[in-house]
């Protein structure tokens, strides 16, 4: 990343008396042909000082306290545990032990009264067990503030927070659809602490799906701008901002062998951080469009079996009964090739273009059924919860390793966490069919148990469900937490849970809490 910012310094010392110049290419016809000379567009910059000096003030450094609890005993739950101070029976020297920890991070103000936007994930805590306990706003002056948490969406990985200020200085989202690779870029942030620090790149590429595992491994909501503009960790959550100061991007993500920056930032668009933080704001659930299929790529076999081009469209192996698709007319084994005008591409697949249009709205579909083309008419629905989604692919027998689950975004599920060992979700009916238990079963379903948790200890495992804990009926993990605190609030050392399996009658087990 240096080499290239280097370069970048390079060919603004000049100027605009620096004329590029490009090599055009030469053709075996015309060997002879001379370089043609390429003029900057106007508004090329010769400096950046002075949009960074209206710029700097609305970004702000984000960081977070938090209390962590880990287990004084590294071995518990393995034969060796005796033999390192773990005892037998718990007591003071196996309990947890509570320290502290902390996230740095980057956000915008967007209004004069005190709105930020950031990533959830620097607003989230860092580890199963953690709880965050204060969410602290720095200003360039230096000034703090006690933030309170207004909203967030794991799965766009926006927050927003609010700081009681007036007049304070803010900046404003911009159109990142009339973003074109190779336009100029600025980022501002709080990289490895240094707060206030800008960089500067262009564009590189538009709709990156970037995942934990590399290019084309993210969710369907998972696009992104990908910029050569310094980015590291820290910049998370901090603008990206076109020359005419406006945020087109949201900076979320690196790709890097080493932890540093080798060029490769990644920033949610602003074309789909703006509508969430103004839902966020207003209070509302976050709405995202839904057809009601299961799709599928087209593969190289696919492909030639219809006889079509792989590079468009996707191929719809199952539709949802009385779904928002069905209703349309869609049917299994189209191909949709456009959605409301777009076309349905690799980088923009079928999910995150539907999941962009508002429920309720009604939009063309193009298909390609049986060799010909047609357009149907569907009005878009809402998009159910994860948990539902994900209800018939749950698999009881799949390992879960408890340390690789994703950090908690609810207190309800952190509680759960450091209190019992557990991850779970809300059983849905079908979930319950792919556990072979009855679809009117009401409780959360267990999807992950800590190793060594007393839980583990007694046999509960992935795929168990939680009826009833502390006499009261449980059907969510806000349910299950409460019945928690209410027993710790009432001195109980362990909590009485009801749980049903397949093929096993309902009973009751006592779980430590804190273990």
């Amino acid at each position: 990343m240096r080499h290239v910012y280097a370069i970048t310094s390079a060919l603004l010392i000049g100027g605009s008396a620096l004329a590029l110049t490009a090599q055009a290419p030469l053709s075996a016809q015309d060997p002879g042909a001379s370089p043609t000379a390429i003029t900057p567009r106007a508004g090329a910059p010769t400096s950046f000082a002075d949009l960074t000096a209206q710029l700097q003030p609305a970004v702000v450094n984000i960081s977070t306290r938090q209390r962590i609890q880990v287990p004084s005993n590294p071995f518990a739950g393995t034969p060796f545990e005796g033999l390192f101070g773990g005892g037998q029976g718990g007591g003071a020297q196996g309990a947890p032990v509570t320290r502290r920890g902390q996230s740095l991070g980057s956000g915008f103000i967007i209004s004069a009264d005190g709105y930020i936007v950031t990533n959830n994930h620097v607003v989230s805590p860092g580890a199963p067990n953690a709880v965050v306990e204060q969410i602290t706003v720095t200003m360039p002056d230096r000034t703090e503030y006690v933030a309170t948490l207004v909203g967030r969406d794991p799965d766009s990985d926006l927050a927003v927070l609010k700081i009681d200020g007036r007049n304070l200085p803010h900046v404003a989202f911009g159109d990142s659809t009339q973003t074109r690779v190779g336009d100029w870029v600025i980022a501002i942030g709080n990289p490895l602490g240094f707060g206030g620090t800008v960089t500067s790149g262009i564009v590189s590429a538009l709709y990156r799906n970037v995942g934990p595992a590399g290019l084309g491994t993210g969710g369907a909501f998972d696009r992104y701008i990908q910029t050569d503009a310094a980015i590291n960790q820290g910049n998370s959550g901090g603008p990206l901002f076109d020359m005419s100061g406006r945020v087109i991007g949201i900076n979320s993500a690196i790709i890097s062998p080493n932890g540093g920056s080798i060029g490769l930032g990644f920033a949610i668009p602003a074309e789909v951080a703006d509508p969430i933080v103004r839902q966020l704001i207003e209070g509302r659930t976050i709405a995202r469009g839904y057809l009601g299929v299961e799709r599928g790529p087209l593969t190289e076999d696919l492909a030639n079996a219809l006889g079509i081009d792989r590079s468009r469209g996707e191929f719809i192996n199952r539709v949802v009964p009385d779904g928002a698709a069905a209703r349309g007319g869609i049917e299994a084994g189209d191909v949709v090739l456009r959605v409301n005008g777009q076309d349905v591409t690799p980088d923009q697949n079928l999910s995150y273009i539907v999941a962009n249009i508002a429920p309720g709205t009604r939009v063309p579909v193009e298909l390609l059924r049986d060799g010909r083309r047609l357009t149907v008419n569907v009005t878009v629905g809402t998009r159910p919860p994860a948990e539902e989604l994900a209800g018939e692919q749950f698999d009881m027998d799949a390992e879960e390793d408890f340390s690789q689950q994703k950090a908690p975004t609810e207190t309800a599920d952190t509680a759960i966490r450091s209190e019992l060992g557990l991850v779970t979700q809300q059983l849905t009916a079908e979930i319950a069919r792919a556990i072979g238990i009855d679809t009117s079963t009401r409780g959360v379903v267990i999807a992950a148990v800590s190793g060594s948790s007393d839980a583990a200890a007694k046999g509960i495992r992935r795929g168990d469900v939680i009826l009833n804990a502390h006499g009261r009926a449980v059907t969510s993990n806000a349910d299950l937490a409460a019945a928690i605190a209410q027993a710790k609030q009432q001195g109980r050392t362990a909590i009485l849970v009801q749980i049903v399996r397949r093929g096993v009658r309902p009973q009751y087990v006592p779980l430590v809490l804190g273990n």
